[in-house]
């Protein structure tokens, strides 16, 4: 049996991500979203949606720029800090110790410390009620050197990100369930794969094992 609800936002888990902003000879502001997610393949697209009354609505509406920054466990304290505070009025990369760091094509900046940056630039900008929805294409990211294989493949589950459920966040834990397509998967393909995975483990375990190494001597 199930209980029904008023309609609400309950589709979780979502990504809690910092949103980098800024006008041009102005300090810059970091604004924590979680409302976001992918709407494109082809050209890449994302959206942000924010409320008008933020301080970066119309840092973003005038300049036409954002940077999504992917938060980790170990930014989760910085995120909900800028999520709670205003940057009428504090420095937020100051006050967190964050590097605003240069991006490759917007004129905003991307916080350094972030495992992974995705350059947007605004499409369109749609009115909905509570909040203003920002469609921007991705026009540029970068990834930290540590998430990338040999073969140029990214390994997000590296990372150690974060979601946000129903005003709570949590880690992403490392066990997979499966990839795209597995319930349809060769036995013989299923083999290969599973091999891999277990190569793979080994491998980051005597990576992890060596940065431990260095670290100690």
């Amino acid at each position: 049996m199930k209980r029904v609800l008023n309609p609400g936002t309950m589709l979780s888990p979502v990504p809690a991500v910092m949103v980098s902003c800024a006008r041009p000879g102005e300090k810059p502001n970091i604004l924590t979203i979680a409302w976001t997610g992918i709407i494109n393949s082809d050209p890449p697209m994302t959206y942000i949606s924010v409320r008008k009354e933020r301080y970066s609505y119309d840092i973003i509406k005038e300049t036409g720029e954002f940077v999504i920054n992917l938060t980790t466990q170990a930014l989760a304290f910085a995120t909900d800090w800028c999520g709670v505070k205003s940057g009428r009025d504090v420095d937020k990369f100051e006050a967190q110790k964050l590097t605003a760091a240069p991006s490759q094509i917007v004129a905003c900046p991307s916080i350094e410390e972030s495992p992974v940056n995705l350059e947007c630039r605004v499409r369109d900008i749609i009115e909905l009620g509570s909040h203003d929805m920002f469609l921007a294409e991705i026009v540029s990211v970068s990834a930290d050197e540590k998430l990338i294989d040999e073969k140029g493949a990214i390994h997000l589950d590296r990372a150690g990100l974060i979601a946000y459920s129903h005003g709570h966040y949590f880690p992403l834990k490392k066990a997979e369930i499966g990839r795209f397509g597995y319930s349809v998967m060769k036995p013989k393909t299923r083999k290969r794969y599973e091999a891999q995975k277990r190569a793979e483990y080994r491998q980051a375990k005597r990576a992890a094992a060596s940065r431990k190494g260095r670290r100690d001597k």
